[in-house]
């Protein structure tokens, strides 16, 4: 029997789907310890300024960052302190059930390991 996803749960999957990607987490993650302009991020996560730029406007898009311009330049920040929560909850859940979110068969794989998701 296949299950329609509910009109209710259409924004939590998005939400979920846009901390799915390694990048957007990695920028969240470091979001967390405070703002950062894109050349900040470029340098910290060894990412290209265009692949930076991107994920910032996703992540702009789904409400979870924003920024604020001084002179020339634009600092992101999170928008909302509830993600830090949210992030902090995953690292319990990731803690508490050891490798097997990790060896998920569908959406682990045997080199991933869990990790911490808040500094």
């Amino acid at each position: 029997m296949a299950i329609d996803c509910a009109p209710g749960l259409a924004p939590a999957v998005a939400l979920f789907r846009s901390l799915g990607d390694p990048t957007r987490l990695a920028v969240l993650r470091r979001l967390a310890t405070g703002e950062a302009r894109v050349v900040d991020l470029t340098g910290e996560l060894g990412l290209a300024q265009s692949t930076v730029s991107k994920h910032l406007a996703c992540l702009r898009d789904c409400g979870l960052v924003d920024y604020r311009v001084q002179g020339r330049q634009s600092f992101y920040a999170l928008t909302r302190p509830e993600l830090l929560d949210l992030l902090r909850s995953a690292e319990q859940v990731l803690a508490a059930t050891g490798e097997a979110v990790a060896l998920c068969p569908v959406y682990g794989t045997p080199s991933d390991s869990p990790a911490e998701v808040v500094g």
